[in-house]
């Protein structure tokens, strides 16, 4: 049962099992919360393959992630997140990125990420709690040109170009150890990637609110052709994308992540969703993994 009531950070904080105190504004609790948050939500979209609407209501927003335990998409994720850390207050700014399409082998001409800006001691930093996979930062990036910035998940570096910012990841290399999966589109084999780019212009929340209905509406959206969970851990990442499970481990002592995946039948997708996600669906998810762009 749901309840009702004003949202507050309490509940937020025990959905992210955070102990400590959150009343001194600083960096170092920003990266806490931001760990915590990746470490403890999922990225997902299974409503949309579950015949659920995604909303960018706030509060609807709160009672999904919140209260049902549930993950949700950057949308979802950030835009609580930017919630959580003016409630705070921290000086927080919202901003709107594209994503990096590798099959057009450019940005996507719509700004259908989104992200938040945090201003601490007069130095900026950018948080992401919801890209998941091994693009997902665990911790705040200094908003600062060429500067490489080492988190479990390879070096992220961002990118002053003038006109807009990118954000760019250098990885290591993938170790499949499933034979059946060495040639899988889902495993990512490009050692530098880029991943978004995003101007400092501030938006509001409408600014992002047409993308959210046509990224779940769109027969072409990526999000409409590939079903989506994926939840970071202490040693890299888990994901179900479609009926394939996997388990990437970071090595950055050995240059690798190795990468364990395996198909799951459909009669055990809800089991592995409780197990590995701690996600219980209140509708039937109908998995799917048609021919789009989306690595590991």
């Amino acid at each position: 049962m749901i309840r009702s009531g004003k949202m507050n950070l309490e509940e937020y904080f025990k959905r992210i099992a955070f102990h400590g105190s959150y009343g001194k504004l600083d960096l170092e609790t920003l990266k806490l919360i931001h760990k915590q948050h990746v470490m403890s939500i999922p990225f997902e979209n299974l409503s949309i393959h579950c015949g659920e609407r995604i909303s960018m209501d706030l509060e609807v927003i709160f009672n999904k992630i919140v209260r049902r335990d549930r993950g949700g998409w950057c949308l979802e994720n950030n835009f609580l997140f930017g919630w959580v850390l003016r409630e705070m207050g921290y000086n927080t700014t919202t901003l709107g990125c594209r994503v990096f399409n590798s099959i057009l082998n450019d940005f996507g001409p719509l700004e259908s990420h989104l992200i938040n800006k945090v201003v601490i001691e007069g130095k900026s930093y950018l948080t992401d709690v919801s890209y998941g996979v091994s693009s997902q930062v665990w911790e705040p990036l200094e908003l600062i040109s060429g500067k490489d910035q080492r988190q479990a998940a390879g070096v992220f570096r961002l990118i002053d170009k003038g006109d807009v910012w990118v954000l760019e990841k250098t990885g290591r290399k993938p170790e499949v150890v499933n034979p059946v999966f060495a040639n899988s589109s889902l495993v990512n084999r490009k050692e530098t990637k880029q991943i978004v780019c995003f101007t400092l212009a501030p938006r509001d929340t409408g600014h992002f609110f047409e993308i959210n209905n046509t990224l779940q509406t769109d027969p072409n959206s990526m999000f409409t052709n590939k079903s989506i969970c994926s939840l970071q851990t202490p040693t890299g990442f888990k994901a179900l994308i479609g009926w394939t499970y996997s388990e990437v481990t970071y090595k950055p002592e050995e240059g690798v992540d190795v990468i364990d995946m395996r198909d799951i039948p459909d009669d055990e997708i809800d089991q592995i969703l409780v197990e590995k996600f701690k996600i219980k669906l209140h509708n039937k998810l109908k998995p799917v993994n048609n021919r789009a762009w989306y690595t590991l």
